[in-house]
């Protein structure tokens, strides 16, 4: 494969996160961007004129499925409302387009089944975008882990939180089994990132909950069972300060990530411990996770790599979800 040759992505939607998205496809060195859609009048357009004002060429629409009928395009990025992931998805692959979907994938294990089959009967790649995975300095803390420095992880916290701008109160408009609230936003993402630290799925979650009068959940905290005397705890909310964290205690010491899901400018830093009283703190260079995101998945298009997430990663992530807001809504530990 030719090293210069790019993907042509096209983008279904002028939600916010195209601020981060759009100019990560503009940065990428493997990576062009063809199009953008909105059902909105106008949305696009306005989009590439706030994020893309010096790339001209980049077709606008209004409609979603000139988008997709469009074959200059070969994938696209999902950033829609939660509920409409697995239709668009799906309308997506049946036009033979790669999909990079926004997280959630889906709010049902089993429409995460019908894409991933789908995927494999129209020989397309699909991953749901978790960009934080691919920022170099969870790299560096499984390496730490693997040297033995702090032990057999025992234990994992994580917290996302930050105060809900006016803006953003759309987050909490929609019920929460239609993809609304807290859990489907932030705290899928403070799931996630424990899973990456064990090796098998949690048996059970019991899970505490603080819902506006749409039914959307605005704050929740809960334990996820290991076995073995092994407990990870996540806690995520829109009304506390900014926190976005995590922290792995094992037999031998224990470190933290202390800024996970970055911001521009935020600096990476990863402190540790260990019992014979050894400790110190790394920074590391900053890095744009959603340009390696787009970069990464792109190169798996090209070189038909599988992606770093596979839709069985999505699964198991979506079933501790749904177990998470079971537990919530019985006030009792569920099963998973």
């Amino acid at each position: 494969m030719n090293q210069a040759e790019k993907l042509r992505w096209g983008i279904l939607g002028a939600a916010r996160v195209n601020e981060r998205l759009l100019p990560a496809i503009l940065e990428a060195d493997n990576a062009e961007l063809v199009a953008i859609a909105s059902r909105r009048p106008g949305a696009a357009a306005e989009t590439l004129k706030k994020y893309a004002p010096c790339y001209p060429g980049i077709h606008a629409y209004d409609d979603m499925e000139a988008l997709l009928t469009n074959p200059d395009v070969q994938a696209v990025y999902l950033p829609m409302a939660n509920h409409e992931h697995a239709e668009w998805a799906l309308r997506a692959i049946a036009h033979r387009k790669h999909v990079l979907c926004e997280k959630p994938m889906a709010l049902s294990l089993s429409d995460i089944e019908a894409i991933d089959k789908a995927a494999r009967n129209y020989d397309v790649k699909v991953m749901e975008g978790f960009m934080y995975r691919f920022h170099p300095q969870h790299r560096r803390v499984m390496e730490i882990i693997q040297s033995g420095l702090i032990g057999d992880v025992r234990s994992v916290r994580s917290c996302f939180s930050f105060m809900m701008r006016p803006a953003r109160m759309y987050r909490l408009a929609e019920h929460v089994d239609r993809g609304g609230g807290a859990m489907w936003d932030i705290g899928c993402y403070a799931i996630h990132v424990i899973r990456m630290f064990f090796e098998q799925a949690p048996s059970a979650v019991t899970c505490m909950a603080k819902y506006a009068d749409s039914g959307a959940d605005i704050a929740s905290s809960g334990i996820l069972d290991y076995g073995d005397g092994r407990f990870a705890q996540f806690d995520f909310s829109f009304q506390r300060a900014r926190r976005c964290e995590y922290e792995i205690v094992g037999s031998q010491g224990g470190l933290k990530c202390h800024v996970v899901w970055q911001l521009p400018g935020d600096i990476p830093i990863i402190s540790w411990w260990s019992e014979d009283g050894r400790q110190g703190e790394e920074r590391l260079p900053a890095a744009n996770h959603f340009k390696l995101e787009i970069e990464h998945f792109s190169d798996c298009v090209l070189q038909d790599k599988p992606p770093l997430l596979s839709l069985d990663d999505a699964k198991a992530n979506c079933r501790v979800i749904v177990a998470a807001l079971k537990s919530a809504a019985s006030g009792q530990t569920v099963s998973i």
